[in-house]
C-alpha cells in the first residue's frame, strides 16, 4: 500500500504570497440596484392589496365551490359520517365486550334470538310467506311505491 501524504497547512497571510489568490475585481459583476424604502413598500402595498382583495372574493369563491360539488361533497361527507360510527360502534362493543361476563351474556342472548327467529319464521311455509311478504311491505315503504 502506498502512503499518503498529509496536506500541510500553508498560512494565508504569509508575506511571501504563497497560498494568496487574487480576488476578482467587483466592478466586473453585475450589481442590484440598491433598495430605497419606496421600492419595497410600494411592493408591500402591492402585495397587501393582492391579499385584501382574495380575502374579500373568498367567501365567493368558496360558496361556488360548495354550488358546483354539491353532490360530491355530500357523498364524501356521508362516507365519513358512516365511518366514524362503525368506529365508535366497534368501540362501544370492545368496551362492553370486556366487561367480564357480559360477552358471553350477549352470545347467549344472541342464540337464543336466532333460535326464536328460525322456529318462528323458517321452519315452516306459512310462517316464511309471511316474513316474504313483510319485507317486501317494508321495501315498498323504502322505496316510496304504493303497498
Amino acid at each position: 500500500m502506498e502512503t499518503q501524504e498529509q496536506p500541510q497547512y500553508v498560512n494565508p497571510s504569509a508575506e511571501n504570497g504563497v497560498g494568496m489568490t487574487e480576488t476578482p475585481v467587483a466592478e466586473d459583476l453585475p450589481q442590484l440596484p440598491p433598495a430605497t424604502e419606496s421600492t419595497t413598500t410600494t411592493q408591500l402595498q402591492q402585495i397587501s392589496d393582492q391579499v385584501a382583495a382574495f380575502l374579500a372574493r373568498f367567501p365567493d369563491y368558496v360558496g361556488n365551490f360548495f354550488n358546483n360539488y354539491k353532490s360530491q361533497i355530500t357523498t364524501v361527507a356521508i362516507i365519513l359520517a358512516a365511518i366514524i360510527s362503525v368506529k365508535l360502534v366497534l368501540a362501544v362493543l370492545d368496551a362492553v365486550n370486556d366487561i367480564p361476563l357480559f360477552a358471553t351474556i350477549f352470545e347467549l342472548v344472541g342464540i337464543g334470538y336466532a333460535t326464536w327467529f328460525v322456529s318462528r319464521y323458517l321452519l315452516k311455509a306459512s310462517t316464511r310467506q309471511e316474513l316474504s311478504s313483510n319485507i317486501n311491505n317494508f321495501k315498498n315503504q323504502i322505496l316510496g311505491k304504493e303497498v
